[in-house]
């Protein structure tokens, strides 16, 4: 059982495992997430990396930011990894988490090891765009009208989810849900308005797994495969039958995909 630590500034809780002379293995959750939906990858690979996860800025332990956008939150991440000490990570980011790692690629193209794109989107579109409006009032709406973080989340993880999703993992995705605070929860679906990372791809020179579920209704996997071909050094994974939350509904195939890529950067890295 890990147990949540915070920064020595104050402003980030995390959990954490494994030797911190090791290569950091750091993991950023979605927006229904939480450093804690991420504890099976940290047991898996606390014994050959310094496994950790990070609870977003405005979520558990982590202080809001006054403004939250994907490049605030980059921004974030530069700080949270130089509280740590993590040098020369290895980044795993799930949907908006592999939004900011691909923002925070702008500023530090050379600096991580590796990164991990794990069902996330290199683009969510203008403000203005119907689809984008339609997402945001699904999601946003139901609080609008009164209901609470903690009675949607059993549908709001229901919708997320492909076939025969893990029990424990899906109580932990309804756990995690539930707890996010609603200010934080409208703040990063705003965030998500006009990110574009799309003309970046070609640029990334880091080894990169693009990774998705082929059930994911919000991170297509034809979007990510034709993502990844834009990507120098992309390798592409996409998981049968697991939708969106693929490290909570099938952790050992989301453990052994990671793990197999890590063995190919292991030699370069």
């Amino acid at each position: 059982m890990t147990t949540p630590l915070t920064t020595k500034d104050g402003r980030f809780g995390y959990e954490a495992a494994g030797d911190p002379g090791r290569t950091p293995l750091v993991f950023l959750h979605g927006i229904g997430g939480a450093a804690r939906a991420w504890r099976g990858q940290i047991a898996a690979f606390g014994d050959c990396y310094r496994a950790i996860a990070w609870d977003m800025p405005g979520y558990g332990g982590s202080a809001p930011l006054v403004s939250a956008s994907i490049a605030t939150l980059a921004d974030a991440l530069q700080d949270f990894l130089q509280q740590i000490g993590a040098h020369r990570p290895i980044l795993v980011g799930h949907s908006i988490g592999g939004m900011i790692v691909q923002q925070w690629l702008i500023k530090h193209p050379r600096d991580a090891a590796a990164v991990v794109l794990a069902q996330t989107s290199p683009a969510f579109g203008k403000a203005e765009g119907d689809w984008q409006k339609q997402f945001i009032e699904a999601r946003l709406g139901p609080l609008d009208r009164g209901e609470t973080m903690k009675t949607l989340a059993p549908s709001l993880v229901k919708e997320l989810v492909g076939d025969n999703p893990d029990a424990g993992g899906m109580q932990i995705a309804r756990d995690c849900m539930g707890k996010v605070p609603e200010a934080s929860y409208r703040a990063m679906m705003l965030a998500l308005l006009g990110f574009d990372q799309r003309k970046a791809l070609g640029h990334i020179s880091v080894p990169v797994l693009v990774l998705s579920g082929s059930k994911d209704k919000n991170a297509p996997a034809p979007m990510m495969a034709k993502m990844a071909t834009h990507i120098p050094s992309a390798t592409y994974i996409e998981i049968e039958g697991a939708g969106h939350l693929v490290n909570l509904e099938q952790p050992r195939a989301f453990d052994a995909a990671l793990d197999q890529f890590l063995k190919t950067i292991e030699v370069t890295a």
